[in-house]
């Protein structure tokens, strides 16, 4: 029987995306072993699709739900992943030891459990942080930093853009008004403007609205001189499809960012309060716009600084670094 290794990662997008690497190295070190993510359930699907491990547990369901109970039942599938692993990695803290004292009960040979913002990492860059959590070089490699999605989903994201309007063969700027948080977004009108400059010089602007996006959008759309296509809650894999279509993408420090340019779209990505050194994806194709260095001291500082100058970006700016990048 093949011996297998589990990796947890409790994750949102953006985060999980970051720790790509370390899943392939770790992979890599232990290339003949099966791999089990236990991560969230678009996510694992998202993973699996585009070929960066073969199998995926869901951490909302019973596997997650046991795994952190202390005695808690555990699926009999998840239980045959542990009994055969050689390795695990949980990337989150275990301030109770419930997971510890789980994962113990099948005498795993090598556990461990470290948070990326743990303290006692050196690492700056969070991809980094997720290398070194496993004894791993923080080389950039570029084998590392991008996946690919299959033909089915190139297709498919192929397809959305035409049911939208998009010719097929016609070049597109994908922009994604949101983020996991409103106080890392441009101004609205700023992100109408570049809209309508885009829509000018003929670049076809396409919208991402997400779940959590409508509030940025619908403020965007209240200034905008005229309301451009928007494509609305795609599902992660179909919308990896979509990214791959676009000549150029442009967004914010978020999850549909980090997808982007681990797909290895020209991404540029607005930064604000985050710093890019800490959270920005990684890549020559990736250009970085930001304001004034951010001042505040804490996320509370963040979310009462009403004036942002972090986030004080030209469209001019912006819009040089997206022909600049249409241009590569």
């Amino acid at each position: 029987m093949t011996r297998s290794l589990v990796i947890l990662h409790p994750g949102t997008l953006g985060d999980v995306l970051l720790a790509v690497p370390a899943i392939r190295r770790f992979r890599a070190r232990y290339s003949d072993r099966d791999m089990l993510l236990i991560a969230r359930d678009s996510i694992g699907r998202l993973l699996v699709a585009c070929g960066v491990l073969k199998a995926w547990m869901s951490m909302e369901g019973p596997a997650g739900v046991g795994l952190f109970s202390k005695g808690g039942q555990l699926p009999h599938e998840l239980e045959r992943w542990l009994n055969r692993c050689d390795a695990a990695i949980a990337w989150l803290e275990d301030s109770e030891n419930a997971l510890r004292a789980n994962l113990q009960e099948f005498h795993i040979p090598k556990v461990r459990i470290q948070s990326p913002a743990s303290p006692t990492l050196r690492a700056r860059h969070q991809s980094h942080r997720f290398l070194e959590t496993i004894e791993e070089p923080a080389v950039d490699d570029a084998s590392d930093r991008f996946i690919q999605v299959p033909p089915t989903l190139f297709e498919a994201g192929r397809s959305c853009l035409e049911r939208l309007g998009v010719p097929r063969g016609q070049a597109c700027v994908l922009v994604h008004p949101g983020s996991g948080s409103t106080h890392k977004c441009l101004d609205p009108a700023t992100l109408a403007l570049m809209i309508h400059h885009l829509d000018q010089k003929g670049l076809v602007p396409v919208v991402i609205e997400g779940p959590a996006d409508q509030n940025a959008v619908g403020r965007m759309l209240e200034v905008s001189r005229r309301r451009p296509l928007i494509l609305r809650d795609l599902d992660l894999t179909t919308l990896a499809g979509v990214l791959v279509q676009a000549r150029v993408f442009l967004g914010h420090d978020s999850g549909v960012t980090h997808l982007a340019a681990l797909l290895g779209v020209h991404t540029v990505a607005v930064f604000g309060p985050t710093d890019p050194g800490r959270w920005a994806p990684i890549g020559a194709h990736v250009t970085i716009v930001q304001g004034p260095s951010c001042l505040c001291r804490s996320w509370d500082d963040v979310r009462q600084c009403h004036e942002k100058p972090c986030l004080g970006v030209s469209p001019d700016q912006i819009f040089m670094s997206l022909e600049a990048a249409w241009l590569t």
